[in-house]
């Protein structure tokens, strides 16, 4: 069995390629090649915690595993992420426990990889400015994955903590050679964008529809259980709204199931998968006045495929560490 650390998933797992096995895997799922249940979610008690297994099988090619992971909010500014626990891959063969990969690294990567295909497929295409609204792991690395798929010219942050918005400005200027300015409030950060992120921790929204301009597309990544959400039913109703897959928007997240909840949209209102545009059976972006909206849940076959791919590049080139865990039998001494 291979063991991938967080720091060698982030070297084998680089965005561009990631984006386009994202792509891929969008599109399997489109096709009706993958077994998806949903995830299994674990409130912790007396706090904003939670514990949750994400298994799935992707038909190509033939994986199988799972993602464990726990999402701990109160780590925001510490020297933890948020996001922790492990991907577990099996040999689709003998059923064996073939890899163990940090979840971070997988989970942090492939949700802007995610994030970029559906930006790809939505945003304008001349779409320049960015606006950021949560400075975290996730703004950062959404920077990155949005500058590969767009001209992206002038970055637009704000976050609770303007220390954590001074630095992914700083980082953008000097990584990305952005135009990067600090908001004074979301408001503010959204004027003039052309595509707004939403990639915090939040409870209640931070992105108002009122504040969003025609012709915007808007990433809603943070939120994933139906006790939260980041933007507000304005937001959702005022666009075109598509999501990762029906079935896990329709019963998981607070973005879309309040308005659901209050009447405010039907679950016609979803446009389509991201993968059904990848395969031509669904209709994306119609004039550069339309909003877009873009509710990223993350599922488990990204983590898998993403795992995949780095488990893949780390047996061409020899990294990670090998250990017996048994599964096999040894013949008697």
């Amino acid at each position: 069995m291979l063991i991938l650390s967080q720091s060698e998933v982030e070297r084998l797992l680089p965005m561009h390629d990631c984006i386009e096995v994202m792509a891929s895997t969008l599109a399997a799922l489109a096709r009706g090649d993958a077994v998806l249940p949903l995830r299994t979610m674990i409130l912790i008690p007396d706090s904003t915690d939670v514990f949750a297994v994400m298994p799935a099988y992707l038909g190509a090619p033939p994986t199988i595993g799972a993602k464990i992971i726990t999402f701990f909010p109160r780590n925001h500014g510490t020297q933890y992420d948020s996001h922790q626990g492990a991907v577990l891959l099996f040999d689709p063969e003998t059923g064996g426990l073939a890899a163990i990969l940090d979840a971070t690294a997988v989970t942090t990567i492939r949700t802007a990889a995610v994030t970029a295909v559906a930006t790809r497929l939505l945003a304008r295409a001349d779409a320049s400015t960015l606006a950021i609204i949560g400075a975290g792991v996730q703004g950062h690395v959404h920077v990155e994955s949005l500058c590969a798929v767009r001209p992206i010219k002038r970055l637009q942050i704000w976050s609770r903590t303007r220390a954590h918005a001074e630095r992914l400005a700083a980082t953008a200027r000097e990584k990305h050679g952005l135009d990067a300015v600090v908001a004074a409030n979301g408001a503010e950060a959204c004027r003039g964008a052309h595509i707004v992120c939403t990639t915090t921790s939040a409870r209640e929204p931070v992105l108002m529809g009122e504040w969003i301009e025609p012709g915007t597309h808007v990433n809603a990544v943070g939120a994933s259980h139906r006790s939260a959400r980041e933007i507000d039913t304005r937001t959702v109703v005022r666009s075109r709204l598509y999501v990762d897959r029906r079935e896990s928007a329709l019963k998981e997240p607070g973005d879309i199931l309040i308005p659901l909840e209050d009447g405010e949209i039907t679950p016609e209102h979803i446009v389509a998968e991201i993968g059904e545009l990848l395969i031509g059976r669904g209709q994306g972006r119609r004039d550069d006045r339309e909003i877009t909206l873009f509710k990223s849940l993350g599922l488990a076959i990204e983590d898998l495929a993403a795992a995949s791919y780095a488990v893949n590049a780390a047996r061409r080139q020899g990294a990670g560490v090998s250990i017996e865990l048994g599964g096999a039998r040894h013949a008697a001494h």
